[in-house]
């Protein structure tokens, strides 16, 4: 059931929300909502294990439609792919909750990561995209008369990156500090379920747990340990051709640039000390305390 529609429209460069609009949900429906390199790919890879039961690795971006993107396939063929799909579905997003229709019957996962952390890795991800990728992104700025123009390459230091990041200046994805709180909000909702990077990490198995509890996913305890392995960021980066196929279309160095490092705290001695400062003024004043403190290490007692 349709509780509301998306109350904003979010156009960029990699994304648009209007993508959505024609989506018909089935009332087991998965949407898996992040913002870039907080665990995207972690997860989707996590709730294929679950949905098919198998540590087989298969290619994520065909058994897992990401619909906002702009810069794949029309919106046409990624509903028809999604509807020909006879599995339990669960789709990719990179909208604040507020971009997208929020359905009862549909499961939401959001995964979170310090900010820090996000900006970091991100900027790895898109300083290694191709050229080809940059002039189709160029081609879609120029051509949506809300943007207007190029896409705005990023600068090569990190850390004067992060200092355009926290001021969220030509930033090509929704602002993220945003997005953090339009799904904190709903974080009582009976179908959303928060995860953090942070306990990814710490206790893969029990995150699973979690994740498999609020889909109603029941595993038999003797497959448990292969699909928990099959999870691990190391046997993910191995089998990365597989799990992400034709990266090499979209970055230089392909799955391996893509699975890259996934560990925190590479900004430690990179971002500059006031920039850092300013990252902590703009959570202060845009995040209630308990969603910067848990935005910051991870699950809070309550989850």
């Amino acid at each position: 059931m349709l509780m509301r529609r998306a109350e904003r429209e979010y156009r960029t460069w990699i994304l648009d929300s209007r993508r959505w609009e024609k989506y018909r949900p089935r009332s087991d429906d998965i949407i898996i909502a992040t913002y870039p390199k907080c665990g995207t790919t972690w997860t989707q890879r996590i709730v294929g294990l679950l949905v098919f039961k198998s540590p087989e690795p298969r290619p994520i971006m065909k058994i897992s439609a990401w619909i906002d993107r702009r810069f794949g396939p029309s919106t046409d063929e990624v509903l028809a792919q999604i509807e020909s799909q006879e599995h339990r579905r669960f789709l990719k997003s990179h909208l604040p909750l507020d971009g997208l229709p929020f359905y009862s019957n549909v499961n939401y996962i959001h995964v979170a990561r310090d900010g820090r952390d996000a900006c970091i890795s991100y900027h790895n991800h898109v300083t290694a995209l191709t050229e080809s990728l940059l002039e189709r992104l160029d081609r879609i700025g120029l051509e949506d008369e809300t943007i207007g123009r190029p896409y705005p390459r990023p600068p090569a230091d990190p850390a004067e990156y992060f200092h355009r990041w926290v001021r969220e200046e030509n930033t090509p994805i929704a602002p993220f500090f945003h997005f953090q709180t339009s799904w904190w909000e709903a974080r009582d909702q009976p179908n959303v379920l928060l995860v953090h990077y942070n306990d990814l990490k710490a206790d893969l198995s029990a995150e699973m747990k979690r994740i498999a509890d609020f889909l109603r996913v029941a595993i038999r305890p003797e497959i448990w340990p292969e699909l928990v392995a099959a999870a691990g960021f190391d046997a993910m980066r191995k089998a990365g051709d597989l799990l992400m196929a034709n990266m090499a279309e979209i970055f230089d160095g392909g799955s391996q640039r893509f699975f890259y490092k996934g560990c925190n705290e590479r900004w430690r001695g990179v971002f500059r000390e006031d920039d850092l400062a300013l990252y902590d003024s703009k959570v202060n004043e845009t995040l209630p305390p308990e969603c910067a403190r848990w935005l910051a290490q991870g699950r809070l007692k309550q989850f």
